[in-house]
């Protein structure tokens, strides 16, 4: 049975966001406070992240928002004209989402850096094994910018790269991350812990939903 906790609600937005950072419909969009580790330990609260999401009749928005509490692990010459593999490695927040409620563990996942650098892939887990479409085209678009107090980060998602739209009302599996940091004191931020003994995202049954609401 799903609680309260699992659900992030996903607001329709008439105007979505047009300067993508600061358009003020952001204000419209409930605020997820992401506060654990993946191993469902408290992280440091310089490391909590908050998340918002939007739905337009044609893309999903997703951004998100943290202190500049440390030096950002990010690439020292960044290229966001094309997807970043191996972008996990640095700092990056991450949506997982499955756009069928009965097959969580086929989904596609969205990482966005600090410096704007994107990535795009799709995700299939069956007994433990992923296997990973490195080439998904999903048509994805990021913004990022780093503040000498705060770091904003906002992806676009069409529903095209899903194959199918959401309904109102309609669920979604899924769920948010945040890498942070480097060495021995790196964080693993998530959601929905997945409780993995090792920092581990892909666990579907892991996975709250998104509901969306018109």
């Amino acid at each position: 049975m799903t609680s309260a906790d699992d659900i992030i609600l996903i607001r329709y937005a008439d105007e979505p966001p047009d300067t993508f950072l600061d358009s003020a419909i952001w204000q419209a969009a409930d605020a997820t406070e992401i506060k654990t580790y993946w191993s469902g330990e408290a992280a440091p609260a310089s490391r909590h992240f908050t998340a918002r999401l939007l739905w337009s009749s044609e893309a999903l928005y997703t951004r998100f928002d943290m202190d500049n509490a440390e030096p950002p692990i990010v690439s020292d010459k960044p290229d966001a004209s094309a997807k970043s593999i191996g972008l996990w490695e640095r700092d990056v927040c991450e949506l997982f989402i499955s756009p069928n409620n009965d097959e969580p563990y086929k989904y596609l996942e969205f990482e966005v850096a600090p410096t704007g650098e994107w990535l795009d892939l799709g995700i299939e887990v069956i007994e433990g094994e992923r296997k990973t479409d490195w080439d998904l085209d999903s048509q994805m678009s990021a913004a990022a910018r780093i503040d000498c107090d705060a770091i904003v980060m906002a992806i676009r998602v069409p529903f095209t790269a899903f194959g199918t739209a959401p309904k109102p009302n309609g669920l979604w599996p899924g769920n948010l991350f945040r890498c942070v940091g480097s060495g021995p004191t790196r964080g693993y931020l998530a959601w929905r812990p997945t409780m993995t003994p090792q920092p581990s995202f892909h666990v579907p049954s892991a996975f709250g939903k998104f509901r969306f609401v018109k």
